[in-house]
């Protein structure tokens, strides 16, 4: 058997420490929540991380090799959701690390049987956390631009309402 195999086997219950792992850095009140409600419109954030992280690690443990591509679209909805919480980067990112966790507690007993694979199963760890970091980037960006524009259209009603602006100005502006 290998490790895929093996993973394969373990599928649900590795889906569930992983996501229990990842809900530690939210309140206890909120992970719980998130944990106990997994349908999609009661529920989003908790149905769309829970969903992207077993479909990540089907591609992940792919028989043929990891899918990547395959995988963004999962981590981009948890990526986005972390993005926009007040999370630090290292806090928003830490769930792909806590794969790796999450498996060796999974392989407890098993672990020598599959040393050699271990190290390629954690450079396909390391490769989606470098493309979570990349969508994290370019999610705060965008919160930060949105916040940016929010100002500069406050600035300028504020400016409006002095009279100490008109409207064709701010199409100079932009």
């Amino acid at each position: 058997m290998t490790l895929w195999d093996f993973l394969a086997q373990k599928k649900s219950a590795l889906v569930k420490r992983w996501f229990d792992i990842a809900m530690e850095p939210y309140p206890s009140d909120t992970a719980g929540l998130l944990k106990n409600e997994k349908k999609q419109f009661t529920n989003p954030v908790g149905y769309t991380i829970s969903h992207g992280l077993e479909n990540i690690l089907d591609k992940l443990i792919d028989e043929k090799g990891p899918d990547f591509e395959g995988m963004v679209p999962f981590l981009e909805g948890i990526v986005r959701i972390r993005a926009v919480q007040d999370l630090r980067p290292s806090q928003a990112l830490s769930f792909v690390f806590h794969l790796r966790n999450a498996i060796r507690e999974e392989l407890a007993s098993e672990a020598k049987e599959f040393s050699a694979e271990m190290a390629t199963l954690e450079s396909r760890i390391d490769a989606i956390a470098l493309i979570s970091f990349d969508i994290f980037v370019k999610c705060r960006e965008k919160v930060y631009e949105l916040k940016s524009n929010e100002v500069k259209n406050r600035t300028f009603r504020l400016l409006q309402m002095a009279n100490l602006v008109s409207e064709g100005q701010k199409e100079q502006s932009d």
